[in-house]
Protein backbone atom coordinates (compact mmCIF):
# COMPACT_ATOMS: atom_id res chain seq x y z
CA UNK A 1 0.00 0.00 0.00
CA UNK A 2 1.04 3.61 -0.53
CA UNK A 3 1.10 5.04 3.00
CA UNK A 4 1.56 8.52 4.44
CA UNK A 5 2.95 8.47 8.01
CA UNK A 6 2.62 11.47 10.32
CA UNK A 7 4.68 10.93 13.47
CA UNK A 8 6.81 13.60 15.17
CA UNK A 9 8.88 11.19 17.28
CA UNK A 10 12.01 10.78 15.14
CA UNK A 11 12.97 7.30 16.36
CA UNK A 12 9.44 5.91 16.09
CA UNK A 13 8.97 7.52 12.67
CA UNK A 14 12.17 5.88 11.41
CA UNK A 15 11.29 2.50 12.97
CA UNK A 16 7.81 2.42 11.42
CA UNK A 17 9.14 3.58 8.03
CA UNK A 18 11.89 0.96 7.95
CA UNK A 19 9.63 -1.89 9.08
CA UNK A 20 6.69 -1.15 6.75
CA UNK A 21 9.04 -0.56 3.82
CA UNK A 22 10.73 -3.90 4.53
CA UNK A 23 7.39 -5.76 4.41
CA UNK A 24 6.51 -4.22 1.04
CA UNK A 25 4.69 -0.92 1.63
CA UNK A 26 5.61 2.41 0.03
CA UNK A 27 6.11 5.02 2.75
CA UNK A 28 6.16 8.78 2.78
CA UNK A 29 6.91 9.99 6.31
CA UNK A 30 6.57 13.46 7.82
CA UNK A 31 6.79 14.90 11.33
CA UNK A 32 4.75 18.09 10.90
CA UNK A 33 0.99 18.45 10.38
CA UNK A 34 1.29 21.41 8.05
CA UNK A 35 3.71 19.53 5.78
CA UNK A 36 1.39 16.51 5.89
CA UNK A 37 -1.59 18.55 4.70
CA UNK A 38 0.42 20.09 1.85
CA UNK A 39 1.46 16.63 0.65
CA UNK A 40 -2.17 15.45 0.78
CA UNK A 41 -3.12 18.36 -1.49
CA UNK A 42 -0.77 17.01 -4.18
CA UNK A 43 -0.70 13.24 -3.74
CA UNK A 44 -3.10 10.35 -3.18
CA UNK A 45 -2.51 7.56 -0.66
CA UNK A 46 -4.11 4.20 0.10
CA UNK A 47 -3.72 4.65 3.87
CA UNK A 48 -2.85 7.35 6.40
CA UNK A 49 -1.15 6.65 9.74
CA UNK A 50 -1.45 9.69 12.01
CA UNK A 51 -0.22 10.58 15.46
CA UNK A 52 -2.63 13.02 17.08
CA UNK A 53 -0.31 15.44 18.90
CA UNK A 54 2.10 16.71 16.24
CA UNK A 55 3.50 20.19 15.50
CA UNK A 56 1.40 22.91 13.80
CA UNK A 57 -1.73 20.96 12.78
CA UNK A 58 -2.79 17.95 14.85
CA UNK A 59 -3.89 14.67 13.27
CA UNK A 60 -7.57 15.08 14.15
CA UNK A 61 -7.72 18.52 12.53
CA UNK A 62 -6.12 17.13 9.37
CA UNK A 63 -8.77 14.41 9.27
CA UNK A 64 -11.49 17.05 9.74
CA UNK A 65 -10.05 18.95 6.75
CA UNK A 66 -10.04 15.82 4.58
CA UNK A 67 -13.61 15.07 5.64
CA UNK A 68 -14.72 18.58 4.62
CA UNK A 69 -12.99 18.08 1.25
CA UNK A 70 -14.81 14.72 0.77
CA UNK A 71 -11.46 12.91 0.60
CA UNK A 72 -12.14 9.46 1.99
CA UNK A 73 -8.88 7.69 2.88
CA UNK A 74 -8.54 4.96 5.54
CA UNK A 75 -6.79 6.26 8.67
CA UNK A 76 -5.07 4.54 11.58
CA UNK A 77 -4.37 6.76 14.59
CA UNK A 78 -1.38 5.96 16.78
CA UNK A 79 -1.17 7.90 20.03
CA UNK A 80 -0.34 7.85 23.72
CA UNK A 81 -3.70 9.56 24.30
CA UNK A 82 -6.37 7.47 25.99
CA UNK A 83 -8.96 10.25 26.33
CA UNK A 84 -12.23 8.66 25.26
CA UNK A 85 -13.38 11.99 23.78
CA UNK A 86 -10.40 12.09 21.41
CA UNK A 87 -10.89 8.46 20.47
CA UNK A 88 -14.62 9.01 19.86
CA UNK A 89 -13.89 12.11 17.76
CA UNK A 90 -11.38 10.15 15.68
CA UNK A 91 -13.90 7.43 14.84
CA UNK A 92 -16.65 9.96 14.14
CA UNK A 93 -14.35 11.53 11.54
CA UNK A 94 -13.87 8.20 9.79
CA UNK A 95 -10.87 6.69 11.56
CA UNK A 96 -10.58 2.96 10.72
CA UNK A 97 -8.43 1.92 13.67
CA UNK A 98 -6.75 3.24 16.80
CA UNK A 99 -3.48 1.90 18.20
CA UNK A 100 -2.20 3.00 21.60
CA UNK A 101 1.53 3.54 22.04
CA UNK A 102 3.68 1.61 22.70
CA UNK A 103 2.80 -1.12 20.19
CA UNK A 104 4.55 -3.86 18.23
CA UNK A 105 5.30 -2.97 14.62
CA UNK A 106 4.00 -6.36 13.54
CA UNK A 107 0.63 -5.53 15.13
CA UNK A 108 0.51 -2.30 13.13
CA UNK A 109 1.11 -4.25 9.92
CA UNK A 110 -1.59 -6.80 10.84
CA UNK A 111 -4.08 -3.94 11.13
CA UNK A 112 -2.85 -2.45 7.86
CA UNK A 113 -3.38 -5.78 6.09
CA UNK A 114 -6.89 -6.04 7.50
CA UNK A 115 -7.76 -2.59 6.13
CA UNK A 116 -6.13 -3.48 2.79
CA UNK A 117 -8.30 -6.60 2.49
CA UNK A 118 -11.45 -4.65 3.38
CA UNK A 119 -10.81 -1.74 1.02
CA UNK A 120 -9.87 -4.10 -1.81
CA UNK A 121 -13.29 -5.77 -1.48
CA UNK A 122 -15.00 -2.39 -1.33
CA UNK A 123 -13.24 -1.32 -4.54
CA UNK A 124 -15.28 -3.93 -6.41
CA UNK A 125 -18.57 -2.95 -4.77
CA UNK A 126 -19.47 0.71 -5.14
CA UNK A 127 -22.48 2.73 -3.99
CA UNK A 128 -24.34 4.47 -6.82
CA UNK A 129 -27.27 5.97 -4.93
CA UNK A 130 -29.12 5.63 -1.64
CA UNK A 131 -30.47 2.22 -2.64
CA UNK A 132 -28.31 1.02 -5.54
CA UNK A 133 -24.80 -0.41 -5.58
CA UNK A 134 -22.81 -2.22 -8.25
CA UNK A 135 -20.29 -5.04 -7.95
CA UNK A 136 -17.88 -5.02 -10.90
CA UNK A 137 -16.42 -8.38 -9.92
CA UNK A 138 -19.65 -10.30 -10.53
CA UNK A 139 -21.27 -7.67 -12.80
CA UNK A 140 -24.33 -7.36 -10.56
CA UNK A 141 -26.51 -4.36 -9.76
CA UNK A 142 -28.04 -4.42 -6.26
CA UNK A 143 -31.15 -2.61 -5.01
CA UNK A 144 -31.27 -2.69 -1.19
CA UNK A 145 -28.66 -5.49 -1.44
CA UNK A 146 -30.98 -7.55 -3.70
CA UNK A 147 -29.52 -8.55 -7.10
CA UNK A 148 -31.31 -7.02 -10.08
CA UNK A 149 -31.74 -8.81 -13.42
CA UNK A 150 -30.78 -6.62 -16.38
CA UNK A 151 -29.63 -7.24 -19.97
CA UNK A 152 -25.89 -7.61 -20.43
CA UNK A 153 -25.55 -4.35 -22.38
CA UNK A 154 -27.25 -2.37 -19.62
CA UNK A 155 -24.96 -3.91 -17.01
CA UNK A 156 -22.00 -2.92 -19.18
CA UNK A 157 -23.31 0.64 -19.26
CA UNK A 158 -23.59 0.69 -15.46
CA UNK A 159 -20.11 -0.79 -15.09
CA UNK A 160 -18.64 1.87 -17.39
CA UNK A 161 -20.43 4.70 -15.57
CA UNK A 162 -19.37 3.31 -12.19
CA UNK A 163 -15.71 3.10 -13.16
CA UNK A 164 -15.85 6.68 -14.44
CA UNK A 165 -18.24 8.20 -11.92
CA UNK A 166 -16.22 11.42 -11.60
CA UNK A 167 -16.37 12.02 -15.36
CA UNK A 168 -18.95 12.89 -17.98
CA UNK A 169 -18.94 9.85 -20.29
CA UNK A 170 -19.27 10.99 -23.88
CA UNK A 171 -21.02 9.09 -26.68
CA UNK A 172 -17.62 8.32 -28.20
CA UNK A 173 -16.49 6.79 -24.90
CA UNK A 174 -19.59 4.57 -24.82
CA UNK A 175 -19.01 3.59 -28.45
CA UNK A 176 -15.40 2.64 -27.78
CA UNK A 177 -15.88 0.81 -24.48
CA UNK A 178 -19.43 -0.55 -24.22
CA UNK A 179 -20.08 -1.16 -27.92
CA UNK A 180 -16.44 -2.05 -28.75
CA UNK A 181 -16.14 0.53 -31.53
CA UNK A 182 -19.21 -0.86 -33.28
CA UNK A 183 -20.51 1.74 -35.72
CA UNK A 184 -23.68 2.98 -34.00
CA UNK A 185 -25.11 6.46 -33.78
CA UNK A 186 -25.74 8.59 -30.68
CA UNK A 187 -29.49 7.94 -30.89
CA UNK A 188 -28.97 4.20 -30.41
CA UNK A 189 -26.85 4.82 -27.33
CA UNK A 190 -29.45 7.24 -25.94
CA UNK A 191 -32.23 4.72 -26.56
CA UNK A 192 -30.42 1.94 -24.69
CA UNK A 193 -29.61 4.20 -21.74
CA UNK A 194 -33.21 5.39 -21.63
CA UNK A 195 -34.36 1.75 -21.51
CA UNK A 196 -31.97 1.20 -18.63
CA UNK A 197 -33.27 4.27 -16.79
CA UNK A 198 -36.86 2.99 -17.09
CA UNK A 199 -35.75 -0.24 -15.38
CA UNK A 200 -34.37 1.64 -12.39
CA UNK A 201 -36.44 2.25 -9.27
CA UNK A 202 -34.08 5.10 -8.34
CA UNK A 203 -32.52 7.06 -11.19
CA UNK A 204 -28.82 7.75 -10.60
CA UNK A 205 -27.87 8.46 -14.24
CA UNK A 206 -27.67 12.11 -15.27
CA UNK A 207 -28.05 13.17 -18.91
CA UNK A 208 -25.59 15.93 -19.84
CA UNK A 209 -27.39 17.27 -22.90
CA UNK A 210 -25.41 17.01 -26.11
CA UNK A 211 -22.37 15.49 -24.38
CA UNK A 212 -23.15 12.21 -22.61
CA UNK A 213 -24.00 10.79 -19.18
CA UNK A 214 -22.61 10.49 -15.69
CA UNK A 215 -23.53 9.05 -12.28
CA UNK A 216 -25.36 11.49 -10.03
CA UNK A 217 -23.35 12.94 -7.13
CA UNK A 218 -24.23 11.04 -3.94
CA UNK A 219 -24.33 14.30 -2.00
CA UNK A 220 -27.28 15.58 -4.03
Amino acid sequence: MKILLLEDDILLNEAITQYLTAVGHVLTSVRDGDVCLKILDKQKFDLLIFDINVPNIDGLTILETLDAQKKMVPVIFISTLIDIEDISRAFELGCYDYLKKPFHLKELNIRIERIANTTQKNMCHKRLSKSYSFNSENMTLYFHEEPQILPKRQLQIIEFLTLNRALICSYDMFRETVWNDFDIDDATIRAEINRLKTNLKEDFIVNIRGIGYMVKNLNH
